[in-house]
């Protein structure tokens, strides 16, 4: 991989960019996935459910800042990704040159600092090794969009399997995107030879749990029975009435804030990008705004 100075996206001065809001950072995170994370994490904080927070594979950090506002003060969440660090095996490598080129842990660090004062635990090597770094039974959501690689994605879920405690929940995303057959393998093979119990997908996204399933599937079907922008069904899998969700015209939940949301969007001068001066303290939101908005409306302290 290219080194970071080559490889860092930047807006044309040198500088990283200053995300104004959730949908200036780039990546794939759609709405209705944001609905479903943000459904299931408050249903945890709601229950008084336990754990920390996982993410194999990062990119640019979209859905990692997605996650951090639903952590408590005493969880742990952990970010693993190769960012800059050579891949495992050439398969790995090649991968990585092909999709993230301008994949690097200073704009990852950059981006999660614009939403949050502080970063997540960062595990900066293959996520084969993430057990070394969390604790089984620790976790209560792992979110996995690593490598797309079979070999890769077996290894992820046997991970998460291992970290995550009782009720935790699961995410796959790409398993059945056309070009990763690797992740569908992987993810349906969980589901026929380790107990993982699917219980919803949608266009990109498998969420599924190795704990109680009949209770959270059952307050999911009632959710989004209420809701008028997401279509669902059951399919049943392996015994179990799985839902599949249409999300395309889902409406995103709130989300969290960004400390440059009261600056202007820079302007371009020919070919470069003026950037604004920073906006003054007074606008900037502290990292857990979203998640103290969330505590404030559901009556927890």
């Amino acid at each position: 991989m290219q080194n970071a100075s080559a490889t860092t996206p930047t807006n044309g001065t040198g500088r990283l960019p200053r995300p104004r809001q959730l949908s200036d950072v780039k990546g794939w995170f759609h709405p209705v996935d944001q609905v479903l994370f943000d459904w299931i994490m408050s249903r945890q904080l709601d229950r008084g459910e336990r754990g920390d927070l996982l993410e194999l594979g990062a990119y640019l950090g979209k859905s990692a800042i997605f996650m951090g506002a639903y952590l408590r003060a005493d969880e742990t969440f952990t970010v693993c990704d190769l960012f800059d660090s050579p891949a495992p095996d050439e398969a790995n490598s090649a991968e990585m040159g092909r999709s993230y080129a301008t994949l690097t842990r200073r704009a990852f660090e950059a981006n999660y600092r614009s939403f949050h004062e502080g970063l997540p635990r960062i595990v900066q090597e293959p996520s084969s090794g993430i057990t070394a770094h969390v604790a089984a039974d620790s976790c209560r959501f792992v979110h996995i969009d690593a490598s797309h690689l079979y070999e890769h994605v077996h290894a992820d879920i046997a991970a998460a399997r291992e970290v995550l405690g009782q009720d935790g929940i699961v995410v796959l995303d790409d398993f059945r995107a056309e070009h990763c057959p690797g992740v569908a393998a992987a993810t349906w093979g969980a589901v026929a030879n380790t107990g993982l119990k699917p219980l919803c997908i949608t266009a990109t996204k498998f969420y599924g749990t190795w704990g109680g399933y009949d209770a959270i599937h059952a307050d999911l079907a009632a959710f989004l029975k209420g809701r008028d922008d997401m279509w669902h069904g059951a399919e049943e899998v392996a015994g179990l009435p799985m839902i599949r969700i249409s999300g395309k015209k889902a409406k995103p939940p709130e989300q969290p804030p960004s400390r440059h949301a009261g600056e202007r969007a820079p302007e371009r001068q020919g070919d470069q990008i003026s950037e604004p001066a920073p906006a003054s303290a007074g606008t900037g939101s502290r990292a857990r705004g979203l998640l103290s908005s969330l505590l404030t409306r559901s009556g927890r302290s």
